[in-house]
């Protein structure tokens, strides 16, 4: 096998290992991989991929690994990426289905799922600000994801709706800024 399927593989099963809820939680992970360590994608890059898994279905974590592993060699390098971050999670459920009835009634155990909540929460919140930060939201474009949210969360509103609304959305934007742009280019000539 190629050395690069095994990085893909070796990289993603890291990945997959060390990830706690999730994910977004992994998205700090993946830049520090993909992007500064192994340079397979740029951070802009990186930022386009995520949005686009998320309006994928599926699990995040399977479809950010499968369009990082395709860019890097097509669809074996997409099927390295998709077994190294699966195979963590599946070997974790396996040894926890073998050994859960000896531990479902244990305080000790409870207490530490309840310890990891809220660092679950902030390993999601961090790489969400950074998203955020990067997105260049500003004044005129943070109403979108708080409407958004408030249309799914207080509405009842399908995310299926607001990510395709989004998406045609953000496609007329780009033809009015190119056709704007266009128009600009031609004036000034």
């Amino acid at each position: 096998m190629n050395n690069i399927y095994w990085d893909l593989i070796i990289t993603f099963f890291k990945i997959g290992l060390f990830t706690l809820g999730g994910g977004y939680a992994m998205i700090p992970l993946i830049e520090e991989e993909v992007v500064n360590r192994h340079k397979w994608v740029t951070k802009d890059e990186l930022l386009d991929l995520i949005a686009i898994a998320q309006s994928c279905p599926g699990v995040f974590a399977i479809n950010i690994s499968v369009f990082i592993g395709y860019k890097q060699n097509k669809v074996r390098g997409a099927i390295a990426t998709a077994f190294g971050t699966a195979l963590p999670s599946f070997l974790i459920i396996l040894i926890i289905a073998a050994f859960f009835h000896q531990f479902e009634d244990n305080r000790v155990i409870a207490a530490m799922f309840r310890g990891i909540r809220p660092a679950v929460v902030a390993l999601i919140a961090v790489p969400t600000f950074n998203l955020a930060k990067r997105a260049r939201l500003n004044k005129y474009t943070l109403w979108i994801p708080i409407v958004s949210a408030l249309v799914i969360w207080w509405l009842g509103f399908s995310p299926i709706w607001v990510i395709i609304i989004a998406g045609v959305g953000g496609y007329l934007y780009g033809v009015y800024s190119s056709h704007r742009n266009c128009h600009h280019g031609r004036t000034e000539r």
